[in-house]
């Protein structure tokens, strides 16, 4: 049986990683600071502060392949981000495991194109897509100078997921659905790339179990849906049963509000994605497993609904998942 450690298991893209690597009948090693996790029944918990390079290579000891699910809070991204990715590519190092990594589009910078393929050049002219783009050439050094193997699935903003301050999705644009209202990060007419998690998890799996047939390293993009705010608030009306004001979100606001909060100003710094359409091209990540499991717009929708609260207000600080996954 295939082992896996999953790092930041109790995250929106880690329980659903988890659910998926179990349901395929894999040993799912579930890794969290504490060593709490008690969401989905797996065969292990273990802890580890994914910046101690000592606890996670002590954690994943055993384990074939290591997901990292780590996603820090926006204004730690300069100090925890890089640190995080070199302890657990060196985990893998040291135990010859398979490094899978989610990946976002942060990479292209504001130039992003309206169809991501995998031969688009990335032109980060943001702090957090440098920071990015960094990370998956170390991951690629580590493949060409030391056999490190890589599989990186690159996707859009997430919904789905279990946390309900933790993304776009739930933090904004659902959370006044009760009171009759959508609101929308950008103009309504914008093609968006969205991941709903479980589908985007279930693509990991599909892909580890191919990694013996793959280069060292391999990057792929995940299709997910392509969507306009448009087709996003008639979809959420059907699902709703009953229509939606569209609402926008106050940017100059946000901005104003980035010279006090450290939060604001980075969420602020990635509004362009929001004004630039951009889609995914999945047309290599398909040439290897067939048509991705892809639930229907509406279906999916629901069931993140009727996982989320949606009654919480935006008068906090946007929290750190409003970024992609």
């Amino acid at each position: 049986m295939k082992k896996i450690a999953i790092f930041g298991a109790n995250g929106n893209f880690g329980y659903q990683a988890v659910k998926a690597f179990t349901r395929a009948g894999w040993q799912v090693r579930a890794i969290t600071r504490d060593g709490i996790y008690d969401r989905v029944e797996v065969a292990e918990t273990a802890s580890a502060d994914a910046m101690d390079k000592t606890q996670v290579i002590a954690a994943t000891k055993g384990c074939g392949y290591i997901l990292n699910c780590v996603n820090p809070p926006y204004p730690k991204w300069g100090e925890m981000c890089m640190p995080v990715a070199l302890n657990i590519i060196s985990a893998a190092k040291q135990h010859g495991a398979v490094h899978l990594f989610p990946a976002n589009v942060y990479n292209y910078g504001t130039e992003i194109p309206s169809v991501i393929h995998n031969s688009s050049p990335m032109k980060p002219d943001t702090k957090k897509g440098r920071i990015r783009l960094d990370m998956e050439q170390l991951f690629e050094k580590f493949a060409i100078e030391n056999g490190v193997q890589t599989i990186i699935i690159r996707a859009g903003d997430f919904f789905g997921g279990q946390n309900p301050d933790t993304s776009w999705f739930d933090l904004a644009i659902c959370k006044s659905l009760a009171k009759g209202k959508m609101t929308y990060p950008g103009p309504m007419d914008i093609i968006h790339s969205w991941a709903y998690l479980p589908d985007f998890a279930q693509s990991f799996v599909e892909m580890a179990e191919q990694s013996e047939k793959l280069d060292k390293f391999q990057t792929f993009l995940f299709e997910g849906h392509a969507i306009s705010g448009n087709q996003l608030i008639s979809a959420l009306e059907n699902v709703v049963g009953k229509p939606l004001k569209p609402a926008r979100i106050p940017w100059s606001l946000i901005r104003l509000a980035g010279i006090f909060s450290p939060m604001m100003k980075e969420v602020s710094e990635m509004s362009y994605l929001w004004d630039a359409p951009h889609q995914m091209d999945a047309s290599k990540l398909k040439s290897r497993i067939g048509e991705l499991q892809h639930t229907p717009l509406e279906k999916a929708l629901s069931k993140a609904l009727a996982n989320s609260d949606f009654e919480f207000q935006i008068d906090k600080e946007i929290p750190q998942a409003l970024a992609s996954t």
